[in-house]
């Protein structure tokens, strides 16, 4: 049982939750151990509530899963984790996260008890409404971004929060496409909502959300506060990593027509990877090496 459980508490993803450290490198705390230590911690707290999520998820969704290629094969819906042993792990896991977050401070505690609330709204319904589905989704990377800053004691400016959110969301609009595409026809069998959503629109709000994104963080490249805190106008030389991360992502959704995760593309995908480390490379020097 123990790998099954493994398995659906969904390590992999535990990628998504490096949105906890923006605080810390962009509050410019990167070489401060006290503050790298508490940002880590934090990390492992999200890692902890995103697999509980995980959990109830498949508990909620382990019938209709049974309609999907890929997710039928998942612990829970193929039985291989028995229900009652999923339940009490998920309950485990959020229980931890939210006594380790009290410990960091009242915010961070504050922030992952919403994070878990409203995960388990869109568990238990929420997902089923066309566009707040997705929109919901994207808040949650918010707030692990909101999360990570408050654990350090860290501001987060407004437009970088704008900048995760449109981000999050175009990410989340490329796995609904995805979706689609790998379900044609029974898309609506695996979720109701699924079938409001069309490939031509999707891909429409996928062109206009990289835009939007893009306009968004060189607006906060150059917005006072960013200039205040940074001492320096220079972080608009990484906009062109961000736009080519955006268009190589758009590139690899419409590419996902055989049913692959854009999603995991990203650490796959060697065009993706240069971009995201070039942009971590040329962001950490124009920040620390003033």
């Amino acid at each position: 049982m123990a790998p099954a459980l493994l398995e659906a508490m969904r390590p992999r993803q535990w990628v998504k939750n490096v949105f906890v450290l923006a605080g810390l490198v962009f509050a410019g705390q990167l070489f401060d151990s006290t503050a790298c230590t508490r940002a880590f911690v934090c990390f492992l707290l999200f890692c902890s509530a995103s697999s509980a999520v995980y959990l109830m998820n498949d508990i909620f969704d382990r019938s209709n899963d049974l309609h999907h290629p890929i997710k039928r094969l998942r612990a829970i819906p193929s039985g291989r984790l028995p229900v009652p042993a999923a339940a009490a792990a998920a309950l485990l896991l959020a229980a931890g996260a939210i006594a380790g977050s009290l410990a960091l401070s009242r915010m961070t505690f504050l922030i992952v008890t919403l994070y878990l609330a409203w995960s388990a709204g869109y568990t238990s319904g929420l997902k089923r409404i066309f566009i707040l589905d997705v929109l919901i989704v994207a808040s949650g990377f918010v707030l692990r971004a909101a999360a990570g800053a408050a654990a350090v004691g860290a501001e987060i400016s407004p437009w970088l929060i704008c900048c995760t959110f449109l981000l999050a969301l175009y990410l989340a609009l490329g796995k609904r496409r995805n979706e689609l595409t790998l379900l044609g026809e029974s898309a609506r069998q695996h979720r109701d909502n699924l079938g409001s959503y069309s490939v031509p629109l999707l891909d429409s709000w996928l062109t206009a959300l990289s835009g939007a994104t893009i306009v968004c963080y060189a607006l906060y490249t150059q917005s006072p506060r960013t200039v205040q805190n940074f001492h320096t106008t220079s972080l608009l030389y990484t906009v062109p990593f961000v736009i080519y991360a955006l268009f190589r992502y758009q590139h690899l959704v419409l590419r996902q027509n055989a049913g692959g995760d854009p999603g995991s593309s990203l650490v796959r995908d060697r065009g993706m990877v240069i971009a995201i480390l070039g942009w971590a490379a040329v962001a950490a020097f124009i920040v620390y090496a003033r």
